[in-house]
């Protein structure tokens, strides 16, 4: 009798504590939120609908001084000049890449709240904003009438979708001897674009380096050419 109670105590015992594995799946959504800060130009008559520059500075222009990003490309030619269009520059924080979808999330909170002609809307960059340039235009294709990338790269993942710009005009501007981000980029990107009968310019300095934007943006053609630009 007590050899049967301790035979069932055993078996009990093993059941009870026994492991076993489950399956199973469970959906949820994760909501990430991102604060940007920018700078925005409005032009002197915005009762007409006026044309968008966008603008992406480069890792130089990074962190939480907005002022940074007034240091070159478009802003820098409104000490000087005049510009009959919004310019919007979006600031990358110190420790962060460039998020294209909040850029492009920040272009439409600047078409609402403003009298933006959204087929002249534009995007320029240089260095990282270059780079940018071509992630934005890449993926958002339907949004811009121009390109101008300058001193920047395509990812070799993003080079297979580059022809999602054929149909964007795009001038691609870059410095020979650049020693941060090779003149080669931009000879491969040109190609890329020219091979599916892209309408693409590209001008190499032969006399530049990094910093091949300070004649492009100070030079009142390169915005002329923009202006004339209008998305199909």
């Amino acid at each position: 009798m007590n050899k049967i109670v301790l035979l069932l105590f055993f078996i009990i015992t093993e059941f009870c504590f026994s492991q076993s594995d489950e399956k199973g799946s469970f959906k949820t959504e994760v909501i990430v939120k991102k604060q940007v800060r920018y700078a925005l130009h409005i032009p002197k008559n915005s009762l007409e609908k006026k044309p968008l520059i966008v603008f992406i500075s480069g890792d130089g222009e990074k962190g939480t001084d907005i002022e940074k990003v007034k240091t070159n490309g478009p802003f820098k030619y409104l000490k000087n000049n005049e510009l009959d269009a919004y310019i919007l520059a979006p600031q990358c924080l110190e420790n962060e890449d460039w998020d294209v979808n909040i850029i492009y999330q920040l272009i439409l909170k600047i078409q609402k709240e403003n009298n933006v002609d959204a087929n002249r809307i534009y995007v320029t960059g240089l260095s990282s904003g270059g780079w940018a340039t071509f992630n934005l235009a890449i993926a958002y294709p339907e949004l811009f009438a121009a390109v101008v990338p300058i001193s920047g790269y395509v990812d070799l993942y993003d080079m297979d979708y580059i022809c999602k710009i054929k149909t964007i005009p795009t001038q691609i501007f870059h410095g020979l001897l650049d020693d941060v981000v090779n003149v080669d980029f931009a000879i491969s990107a040109y190609k890329a674009l020219k091979s599916c009968n892209a309408t693409v310019k590209l001008t190499i300095f032969d006399d530049a380096g990094h910093d091949s934007w300070t004649r492009v943006y100070n030079n009142p053609e390169i915005y002329n050419w923009m202006f004339l630009q209008v998305k199909k």
